[in-house]
């Protein structure tokens, strides 16, 4: 009786792990929230309007605010790197237009398009207009929020909501976040999603969230 006791415990703990294990490896293939992007279509049932806009631009944060975008973007006058955002190594700086300073120019060492390490772990980000943001659309260490009333402020953007929208779904640049290379992960969804959700939001009026 013991034994026949001990054997179904067994039976159920056997069961119990696999059943773990089946659901760790499930979660593992389903695709997190932080690595997707929406389409617009996914807030269409939010009814307040102003609300709707906060949501679409929280999702366009997916991309402004990550590693890829973040590290052009920087708050000091160097480019940042990697996940972790560290200093650019070799060190340079901004230099005018944001193009390196004589002798270190950014096209010392960003070509025209991306090209793969021989060994096949890595890649050298390449784009013909690669440069830094101007200081004054520098994103590194701000709240969405701030992001937001900046990229609506024409004197730090540059540009009119119309430009942006155009700006993101079709500029060169930008997409280079969904293509950067051997080595590094790209920034979520697509750039044409990217560029729905920029229209969206203006269309909804281009709501800023909190903080």
């Amino acid at each position: 009786m013991q034994r026949l006791t001990l054997s179904i415990v067994s039976a159920v703990l056997a069961a119990a792990t696999v059943t773990f294990s089946v659901g760790v490896a499930i979660a593992a293939n389903e695709p997190d929230a932080a690595t997707t992007l929406q389409k617009p279509e996914a807030f269409e049932s939010i009814q307040d309007e102003r609300e709707r806009s906060v949501a679409l631009f929280n999702e366009m944060g997916k991309v402004l605010t990550h590693p890829r975008c973040v590290a052009c973007h920087p708050a000091g006058d160097s480019p940042l790197q990697g996940m972790a955002l560290q200093k650019h190594e070799p060190p340079v700086v901004r230099g005018q237009g944001g193009m390196g300073a004589p002798g270190m120019r950014c096209m010392t060492c960003h070509g025209q398009e991306n090209v793969a390490f021989s060994s096949g772990e890595g890649s050298i980000p390449g784009h013909p207009r690669w440069h830094l943001a101007p200081r004054e659309q520098a994103w590194e260490g701000k709240s969405l929020a701030s992001i937001c009333e900046q990229l609506k402020d024409q004197e730090r953007s540059h540009k009119t909501l119309e430009e942006l929208q155009k700006h993101n779904a079709s500029d060169t640049l930008v997409g280079w976040g969904w293509n950067p290379g051997e080595g590094r992960i790209p920034v979520p969804g697509t750039q044409e999603i990217f560029g729905n959700l920029t229209r969206a939001w203006i269309d909804t009026g281009a709501a800023c969230p909190e903080g």
